[in-house]
């Protein structure tokens, strides 16, 4: 993997188990949850660099800069009545 290409990660909002749950078509295997957005982007900051080295996407004994985007998304229904 080029270094400084960005990766895409988007993250979308499980109502049912209260977590946000991020994926990655960049990086083959990335799949993760957190109960929080920054618990997220610190699980992200470890998974990311772990999983390209696994997947032979980094060159064996060099520093890298890894770019990323994380995108979120959570829809809401507000309830309301007018008076």
């Amino acid at each position: 993997m080029p270094t400084g290409k960005m990766i895409h990660v988007k993250a979308i909002w499980d109502d049912e188990a209260d977590v946000w749950v991020a994926e990655s078509d960049d990086i083959p295997g990335l799949i993760t949850e957190a109960s929080g957005w920054e618990r997220l982007m610190e699980k992200l900051r470890v998974l990311i660099p772990e999983l390209l080295e696994a997947n032979g996407m980094l060159e064996e004994g060099t520093e890298s800069e890894i770019p990323f985007h994380l995108l979120g998304e959570r829809r809401e229904t507000i309830h309301y009545r007018a008076a």
